[in-house]
């Protein structure tokens, strides 16, 4: 199938020349103009499409291809801009920094999939005539990436910008003045959450008076024709079970396509607040990554908490994601220890420093009993703590590459719970086997 749909990628030449604000106000200015626009995150990164999905009003989606691979990549991002003026896809890192060195998983691998012209941020600090020898070195580094302009950012004075516009050669698309716009705080897994901070949407009057946004707009429509290979045949299934996501500020890390899986697989998807809500009627609990520690307190006093262990301790299938597994475990310590739901056997530490960091893959262990059976995982890991387990902890997945909880072992489990670090991108066979187990429980109850 082929289909043509407006597209351009927002790279940068390295983490922190102003991408993710530039990406971010470019989709407010070409939202305040009425057009509709689909956004998109290269990577596996959960904070940055909160804000695009807010200011867009449309649920922004991940493109990566370790986790989804080259054909998933692309029928997610047709799938989701079918109806939209404009596909605005936000890179990662640099425009070629992939996993390991090498180019998977790169902004530019996610480029050549979807045949998408590439606008450079380039941070024009304390430099001008020298920014051409790198929009240079980018320009023809890949003949398969066609660097289509370029955003100049942090721009110092009218004299900086005729500097480096004498010997422009790649069209220059927008000047970025130093020190406009909000800034948006940061912590220890990045920018803060999009209900925290508007000052992403704030920066559209930024883009608006320092692009040329027709230009754009122009290299957005003379994208190619995309050749998207077909759906994979994967009926909508007849409801067959409820399943609780907790969605809240503690819990706030989820992959869309994960949650559209689990739909056509047959679940019904309600939302709830372990911060501040009793637990509803499901059959099943989905508890992501966010920021559990920054709400221990809470968490420990809520309703949930005593709810959620004595559901699990019945037999009700538990998934928990990085925040999830520790609201799972028997305590969280950061400025003293807090009861958590203890329905794994171990506790958690917050540390200072990174304990993970990067791509995994493995596979859910085929455990008597246990309802994911034998299946392959990919995934990523990123935390800031450590799960001390009993020593007679069973876990369901082996990780290689990745840490884990310990030494590549993951997925602490017990009863029908799974608490794991890996936040997995799901498979269609995950989802139907998470689905059943709901539903053999709602009957069996």
């Amino acid at each position: 199938m082929q289909v043509t749909i407006p597209r351009i990628v927002i790279a940068g030449t390295h983490s922190g020349c102003g991408k993710t604000t530039i990406a971010s106000g470019l989709m407010a200015a070409l939202n305040e103009r009425g057009l509709s626009v689909q956004p998109f995150k290269t990577g596996p990164d959960f904070i940055d499409p909160s804000h695009h999905s807010i200011t867009c009003g449309r649920i922004s989606r991940n493109l990566d291809p370790f986790m989804m691979g080259d054909p998933g990549v692309l029928r997610t991002f047709a799938s989701a801009s079918g109806d939209a003026d404009i596909a605005v896809i936000e890179g990662a890192m640099g425009l070629f920094d992939g996993i390991d060195g090498t180019d998977l998983a790169s902004t530019a691998h996610v480029a050549r999939i979807l045949r998408a012209p590439v606008i450079l941020v380039v941070d024009a600090y304390a430099a001008s005539r020298s920014v051409h020898a790198v929009v240079r070195g980018f320009r023809d580094f890949d003949p398969h990436i066609r660097i289509a302009g370029i955003i100049y950012n942090r721009i110092a004075t009218v004299r900086h910008r005729e500097m480096i516009a004498n010997e422009e050669f790649v069209p220059a698309l927008g000047w970025i003045p130093r020190q406009q716009g909000p800034g948006v705080g940061s912590r220890h897994l990045g920018l803060v959450m999009a209900h925290e901070s508007d000052a992403m949407r704030s920066y559209g009057p930024v883009i608006r008076e320092s692009c040329d946004l027709n230009a754009i707009l122009d290299v957005a429509g003379n994208a190619p024709l995309l050749t998207v290979p077909p759906a994979i045949k994967t009926p909508v299934a007849d409801r067959k079970a409820v399943i609780g996501v907790a969605h809240d500020d503690a819990f706030c890390f989820y992959y869309q396509d994960n949650l559209d899986r689990l739909a056509r697989a047959g679940a019904e998807i309600r939302f709830f607040s372990p911060l501040q809500d009793t637990l509803p009627e499901v059959d099943a609990l989905y508890l992501g990554g966010g920021y559990p520690e920054l709400h221990a307190r809470e968490l420990e006093d809520s309703r949930c908490r005593h709810a959620i262990h004595d559901m699990a301790d019945k037999g009700m299938p538990v998934y928990g994601e990085c925040g999830g597994l520790m609201y799972l475990c028997r305590s969280v310590s950061t400025d003293r220890e807090y009861r958590m739901a203890g329905v794994l056997p171990a506790r958690v530490e917050m540390t200072k420093t990174i304990e993970a960091l990067g791509y995994v893959k493995g596979s859910f262990q085929g455990q008597p009993g246990l309802w994911t059976g034998t299946v392959s995982i990919r995934g990523h890991e990123f935390h800031y703590s450590k799960v001390a387990c009993d020593p007679d902890a069973r876990f369901a997945i082996r990780l290689s590459p990745g840490k884990g909880i310990q030494n590549g072992k993951d997925g602490l489990t017990g009863q029908n719970t799974i608490g794991a670090y890996t936040h997995a991108y799901f498979s269609d066979t995950f989802c139907r086997r998470f689905v059943a187990a709901a539903e053999n429980f709602w009957r069996n109850r």
